[in-house]
């Protein structure tokens, strides 16, 4: 059970207090306060960003529970060490800060760990007098803290952090105020735990996106060297080269340019990921000129090492000039028609399509480019896997056709930055289509007709 406080003469040692066995030492919340506390419940469900929910307590909570700074720190998965995650003060040079770590066994916060009890230091150099070797406490006496409050944060029992408000007053603190932090506390925990979770998540996936960009580099610049020199060793540049080496020269070709088109996806992803990927519009561009055409040259040699049979139909009147990205909506097609050849039938017909289609009321005018194979196809049931990152289907007929599940993700996010859409469509064991559309403005700083509204 935790000690009880007297509220008129102030504790010069730590002491943990339990609202919930030890009530009688609390003092009753008045009407105003809960008023004050309701609001701050709604108002923490709002805040955007864990900064965002320490800068609001620190700035209108004071009435409440006054403080020169609060501190917000988490407990990692093993229970091992705390982390300090936010900081805010009224003062500067602050001694800890963000990422400031210790193992918890060198600190007091294990015992509010183990009791789950909030804790009053009413005087933190006696308190250092006691402690010699806590480094935290030696922190905040140089940065001029006296008085402090600690408050574990817990959800579903675990404490997943503490929430620090100190003061640079001596015995600032009392039972009072333990009350009316838990009262915010209770709101606060869980929104804090999600809110760190997902911004955790972010970081790993950040630093997930930059390894996947260099290593992506640092293999492309070898393997296009080594795809080149094997390529000059089979045209006998180098010399004469007797048939089984020109077969294992003409292999070595067809891996290194299978590895290259790896590696153009991945950093393609890394782009996309890393928020590195923007679009580039430029006003009237020749979609069948330096979007299409330019994406057939690049898949042409695939095209033809399979015998597949390509038919486009190009609009030629008016032909379509659109503001878009053109170097990006060709690495869309490229990924449509290797992909067709992928997964199409040796020998077999692609058709590729664009047209214009006219606007309509309520739409604007869109630009639709789509790409037909025949083949396999997929399964219906699981075309919501097509567009997602690394997801490849469950189809026995597919299995022997290597992809990424890269290319479709990359083509999904560039067409959602052109404020279009891609999809598919499939007769499985005949053919498979995907198609996407965008707004066919010409200009780019002209909006398209929806967007500047009709009269009817």
């Amino acid at each position: 059970m935790g000690k009880r406080v007297d509220q008129t003469s102030p504790p010069t040692t730590a002491h943990f207090v339990d609202p919930f066995r030890d009530a009688q030492a609390l003092t009753p919340i008045t009407g105003e306060e809960r008023t004050i506390l309701r609001t701050v419940n709604q108002k923490i469900a709002a805040r955007p960003s864990l900064r965002a929910i320490v800068d609001y307590l620190f700035e209108n909570t004071q009435a409440l529970i006054p403080c020169d700074r609060i501190g917000l720190a988490f407990v990692d998965e093993r229970g091992e060490r705390v982390t300090s995650y936010y900081n805010r003060a009224n003062y500067e040079r602050l001694a800890i800060d963000k990422d400031y770590s210790e193992a918890l066994q060198q600190t007091s916060l294990s015992e509010v760990l183990a009791t789950g009890q909030p804790r009053i230091i009413g005087n933190l150099e006696l308190y250092l007098e006691a402690r010699p070797r806590s480094r935290s406490t030696r922190r905040l006496v140089q940065e001029g803290v006296r008085s402090n409050l600690t408050c574990p944060l817990s959800v579903e029992g675990r404490v997943v952090g503490f929430i620090f408000r100190s003061s640079r007053r001596t015995y600032t603190y009392r039972t009072r105020h333990i009350e009316l932090q838990m009262a915010i506390t209770e709101r606060l925990s869980q929104a804090v735990e999600k809110a760190w979770r997902i911004e955790q998540l972010e970081e790993l996936n950040h630093a997930y996106t930059q390894m996947l960009g260099f290593v992506s580099h640092e293999l492309k610049s070898p393997v296009a060297s080594m795809v080149t020199d094997a390529h000059l060793l089979s045209q006998g540049y180098l010399g004469d080269v007797s048939e089984p080496q020109q077969a294992k020269l003409e292999g070595i070709v067809r891996k290194g340019t299978y590895l290259l088109g790896l590696v153009n996806e991945y950093l393609d992803l890394a782009r996309v990921e890393g928020g590195e990927l923007q679009t580039d519009l430029r006003s009237r561009v020749n979609v069948n000129e330096d979007v299409v055409e330019a994406a057939v040259d690049l898949v042409r040699p695939q095209i033809d090492a399979h015998g597949v049979s390509l038919v486009t139909e190009l609009p030629a009147d008016p032909v379509p000039l659109v503001c878009c990205d053109a170097t990006l909506l060709r690495i869309v097609l490229v990924n449509l028609l290797d992909n067709a050849v992928k997964y199409g039938n040796e020998g077999g017909e692609i058709r590729l399509r664009a047209e214009l289609v006219p606007a309509r009321r309520g739409s604007s005018a869109k630009l639709k480019v789509s790409v037909w194979n025949e083949g396999p196809g997929f399964n219906p049931a699981e075309k919501n896997k097509l567009f997602r990152r690394f997801s490849r289907l469950d189809d026995p007929a597919l299995k022997t056709r290597r992809g990424t599940g890269v290319g479709l993700y990359n083509a999904w996010r560039i067409i959602q930055l052109h404020k279009g859409r891609i999809t598919a469509e499939s007769k499985q064991g005949e053919w498979a289509e995907f198609c996407f559309d965008i707004p066919a403005t010409p200009d780019c700083a002209v909006p398209p007709a929806a967007e500047q509204g009709s009269v009817s």
